[in-house]
């Protein structure tokens, strides 16, 4: 089959790993990628002219103007090829674009790299790995707490949300959830946010990134959780107001926070930062606070993952193009 009946596939902000999984998913489907390294914006949308897709991922910016801009290249599709899509102005996208999504990529990876996070933190496994490398086996200072019996709040139970209830109830912990929009038949005990905040001795974020859940953890909300709380957040990192994180825990009022996800990582994240001028306070000052962890968004990087991603991605383009619909599209 020649290239020009090919579908055309412009991939922004590809990763080594990106590239491996995709190519690997391709076999011999009618697919051909330009893998583009830099992120989808109002400036590099221009290299998505003759294509028919665009595929991105959570850091690209696919607002009002980078949409029309598409649109008038001809573009069909935005496949995006993660869960989230707050980054995508579907609003505007309606009738003019498709937009699809990989709803569930692997539950496990993200839920497990939450408990990971958390075990980390609280029995102090970073700092024992750090001081071990130069032969110091002191104890001190590497006092945690037994999750067991302690009470585990966790907002939002999707596919993530509820591997992650099972995890925890795997190390005999209280669990405890919030929903807008509680599991059916389910065995899970909800509450109210404000005993959410008021009850856990953790609480770990699952829900997705709206207007109504943008800085669901701010000042106020911090205030009225316990003294010594453990915050953990794998889904998107305006959930939490990150000056109003750093305050809570210089007051000793956040006990620690394990971050997979920042609210300003579009320019961090993903890239190697390391011999530059780092010009984000906040950040900065949050990772160097002993009981705070960061991790680079790196939850769903599991190999299942990255498959899952690539197939589910591919047979949505396929389904979307040939149909006109598909079961992953993002409706208003």
């Amino acid at each position: 089959m020649s290239d020009k009946v090919k579908i055309k596939i412009a991939f922004f902000d590809a990763k080594d790993y990106d590239i491996a999984s995709f190519e690997e998913a391709l076999g011999d489907k009618n697919f051909k990628i330009k893998f583009f390294d830099t992120k989808l914006n109002t400036d590099t949308a221009k290299l998505a002219k003759g294509y028919d897709v665009v595929c991105v991922f959570v850091n690209d910016t696919v607002d009002e103007k980078v949409i029309a801009s598409l649109v008038k290249k001809g573009v069909k599709l935005i496949a995006l090829r993660c869960a989230g899509f707050n980054n995508v102005d579907v609003r505007y996208a309606k009738d003019k674009i498709g937009v699809v999504r990989v709803p569930a990529y692997s539950p496990y990876a993200v839920a497990e790299h939450a408990m990971a996070l958390l075990l980390t933190s609280v029995r102090r496994i970073h700092k024992s790995y750090i001081r071990t490398k130069d032969f110091n086996f002191s104890l001190n200072g590497l006092m945690g707490f037994d999750l067991h019996g302690k009470t585990v709040g966790v907002v939002g139970t999707g596919k993530i949300g509820r591997v992650f209830i099972d995890i925890c109830r795997g190390f005999g912990m209280n669990v405890i959830a919030y929903d807008k929009f509680p599991a059916k038949d389910s065995d899970i005990e909800y509450v109210d946010i404000k005993e959410i905040w008021k009850r856990s001795d953790i609480i770990s974020f699952h829900c997705p990134l709206t207007d109504e859940t943008y800085h669901m953890v701010d000042s106020k909300s911090i205030k009225n959780m316990k003294k010594g709380v453990v915050l953990i957040n794998t889904s998107r990192g305006a959930l939490i107001d990150a000056d109003a994180l750093l305050e809570g825990i210089r007051s000793r009022h956040v006990g620690a926070a394990c971050l997979d996800v920042y609210e300003e990582e579009a320019d961090v994240f993903f890239e190697d930062r390391s011999g530059h001028i780092f010009e984000d306070d906040t950040l900065a000052r949050l990772i160097s606070m002993p009981n705070v962890i960061v991790t680079s968004h790196q939850a769903f990087l599991t190999k299942e993952a990255l498959t899952n991603i690539a197939h589910t991605t591919l047979d949505n383009i396929s389904e979307y193009l040939s149909t006109g619909k598909c079961a992953n599209e993002v409706n208003v």
